[in-house]
């Protein structure tokens, strides 16, 4: 497993606007897909693409510690202080991944919105679902990517929730080299790397990983 996919190694990525990186592999078939989608009169951006591990350390020890609010699959705030170490990881990766775990570290994976749309209402953008249903601000934008991502190599990973992470409709992923990397997506080595790390609740984290990485970052749903 390369360090690209712990999020400890950008070598192989390029920029492609407004701060966003992606795999050199991903570039090409992302610029074809976003020429299609705007000859089809659809905008479609990145609005997340690469985070290093540091950046989802960051996101991960804030709301294991109670700086960011945890949140439940229906979007109602959770009382921390009430949650078991355990429950707190699970009420983290189903919004946010783990350090080491997040396909937004391999540069194959980011979220998409029609920017044009957006800002041609002034809409106060949450990147959540119901902004990509039918009558949302990104429901053209969904309509569009469900019917043609594939064609240019893309799918979507979270597209439902199975008992993983939940519906994130926006989260694209170039297929061929994202399956490669979960084929040779080694726990051993994550493991080791976040038994060094700063990573709040690691040791409840560390004996669930296989679990984790199973639910969460392959959303395989419980195991």
């Amino acid at each position: 497993m390369s360090a690209l996919t712990l999020g400890i190694d950008d070598n192989k990525l390029v920029a492609v606007g407004n701060g966003h990186f992606i795999h050199e592999t991903v570039v090409e078939p992302f610029l074809n897909m976003q020429k299609a989608a705007k000859a089809d009169s659809v905008d479609i951006q990145i609005c997340s693409s690469y985070r290093n591990f540091d950046k989802q350390l960051s996101i991960w020890n804030r709301k294991f510690g109670g700086e960011l609010p945890l949140y439940s699959l229906s979007n109602t705030q959770l009382n921390h202080e009430e949650l078991s170490d355990e429950q707190k990881v699970h009420a983290i990766m189903l919004w946010s991944a783990l350090p080491g775990a997040s396909r937004h570290h391999w540069g194959t994976d980011f979220d998409v919105y029609d920017k044009a749309s957006v800002e041609a209402i002034n809409h106060d953008f949450q990147l959540v679902p119901s902004e990509y249903e039918p009558n949302g601000v990104c429901g053209r934008l969904n309509t569009w990517i469900v019917n043609n991502a594939e064609h240019f190599g893309f799918y979507f990973p979270y597209a439902k929730f199975v008992g993983g992470v939940a519906k994130e409709p926006w989260h694209m992923s170039f297929k061929k080299l994202a399956i490669s990397i979960e084929n040779d997506f080694d726990i051993a080595e994550l493991y080791n790397h976040l038994e060094r790390s700063e990573l709040l609740g690691k040791e409840t984290v560390l004996k669930m990983l296989p679990e984790l990485v199973y639910r969460y970052t392959l959303n395989k749903g419980k195991a």
